[in-house]
């Protein structure tokens, strides 16, 4: 600027030069409009970082850990070849291809070397050099060359490749914690597994998605950085994996638990014609501790039940648990005490003690005042100043707690409590209010008692959804 105003002008080099520097020191952030479908601005966009981007030679040295993690630096000039993989893309016809960069040293078609990442050994393929949907084979990459290898067995996004003989660990790309979740429903019947290879796939290919199998919500569950890269996501696998798949709200993991204490005794007497089925089961519960999941004992006196029945008992209890009993979500926090009951010589076996102790722990369970816990998830949202207002009021009407409000520089951030159920999609609702400004991060917290009447309404919503199946 001080060239500027001395001279009146600046020449095409001293422009040049200036963002150079700037855009390495990261003072300066360009702002492109451009339409990858329409084709508008992409070479604009090109040209600037052709000119203006880092080179090899700008970031000459690079920080990495040895074989004992002791920090180390790798350069151009290097010896030893040293690749990092930045990207997996897996292409129809032709296998999954790893883009790699090569920071020190050469890499060859055929070289043997070593993932430091999982310490397994990577025989390189055909290397290629990509432009677009053109590839070029190439025998030999150097230092600072980007080029892509199919078919590595065990190498993946952010893996490093190196001589065996001077291992050496690149630093990991730090992608943020999905921040907005959906559940896949699919439209056909048939279509899981092909359902499940695109997901894995997908997520190959795009470390900052995540999916999950839920066996307990019978859902399968992803997770983004926005509600634009969850429908990038479906649109993809709907595209290349050709399902039919829709996006809807997933369920949340609620628990079941009691609050009192009840004794029931269940007999189970079943005759089929020969031997028959008989087994009588007393039991009391009573409310554990909060996460100390269900604790069973027996208290058994004198020959009123073989000792060998208690294990199928505990086992009809477990399975009662797993099913749940209000509204079909697990049970946690109950202390069972299988204390008195009933044989046959003839009739008992264990399927009719398990029998007797599923429905006996199901209807004490049903007379020891039960009620529904609820996810608690803290959340930490960032925003300007001027939005602390709405969001605070936001968050008051999602049922939060706020606990603090800390100066992040021109940021505050707040610290708040929240029921996971009040925070489905409310990464959209936070950019509606803060223009795009805000950004949060939340994390499973605790378990906690629900209000009555939000009980009531998603015991009837299971109770429907029951029918319905």
């Amino acid at each position: 600027m001080q060239k500027f105003f001395d001279q009146g002008s600046l020449s095409d080099e001293d422009l040049r030069a200036g963002i150079h520097a700037a855009v390495q020191q990261q003072l300066f952030i360009p702002l492109f409009c451009v339409s990858a479908e329409g084709d508008i601005g992409i070479a604009r966009l090109l040209d600037f970082i052709a000119k203006y981007g880092s080179s090899p030679v700008d970031r000459q040295r690079v920080k990495a850990l040895d074989a004992n993690d002791n920090e180390v630096e790798v350069g151009l000039d290097g010896a030893e070849p040293v690749a990092q993989v930045f990207k997996t893309m897996a292409e129809e016809h032709f296998g999954e291809l790893s883009f790699f960069r090569v920071y020190s040293g050469s890499v060859s078609t055929g070289m043997e070397l070593l993932n430091s990442s999982r310490n397994v050994t990577e025989r390189l393929g055909q290397i290629y050099i990509l432009n677009g949907r053109d590839r070029q084979s190439v025998g030999t990459l150097q230092a600072g060359d980007l080029g892509a290898v199919v078919k590595l067995r065990d190498t993946h996004t952010g893996d490093t490749l190196c001589s065996p003989r001077k291992p050496v660990r690149l630093p990991r790309v730090e992608y943020p914690q999905p921040c907005i979740h959906a559940a896949l429903q699919a439209q056909a019947r048939g279509e899981e597994d092909r359902v499940a290879t695109g997901l894995a796939t997908l997520q190959n290919e795009d470390p900052a998605f995540h999916f999950r199998v839920d066996s307990e919500l019978h859902q399968t569950l992803v997770s983004a950085q926005g509600e634009l890269h969850l429908e990038v996501v479906a649109d993809r696998l709907r595209r290349r994996f050709n399902v039919h798949v829709n996006l809807i709200e997933p369920r949340v993991p609620f628990r079941e638990t009691i609050r009192g204490q009840a004794d029931h005794t269940y007999r189970h007497k079943k005759q089929t014609g020969g031997a028959g089925q008989f087994a009588e089961v007393a039991l009391k519960i009573a409310p554990g501790s909060r996460d100390t999941g269900i604790k069973f004992k027996e208290s058994l006196s004198g020959q009123c039940v073989d000792r060998v029945y208690v294990a199928p008992v505990e086992r009809g209890i477990n399975i009662a648990c797993t099913e749940g009993v209000l509204a079909g979500y697990r049970v946690v926090d109950v202390q069972t005490d299988f204390y008195d009951g009933k044989m046959h010589d003839v009739d008992s076996n264990d399927i009719s003690f398990q029998l007797a102790g599923y429905w006996a722990f199901k209807e004490a369970f049903a007379k020891a005042r039960p009620c529904l816990l609820e996810p608690i998830h803290n959340i930490e949202v960032r925003i300007p100043e001027d939005c602390v207002g709405k969001i605070m009021g936001d968050l008051s009407s999602r049922r939060g707690i706020i606990h603090g409000i800390d100066v992040d520089g021109a940021f505050q951030v707040i610290r708040a409590e929240v029921p996971a159920m009040q925070l489905y999609r409310y990464s959209s609702t936070l950019r509606s209010l803060t223009g795009g400004r805000g950004v949060h991060t939340e994390h499973f917290n605790r378990y906690s008692e629900m209000p009555r009447e939000i009980e009531q309404r998603v015991i009837e919503d299971a109770k429907a959804r029951r029918a319905h199946k």
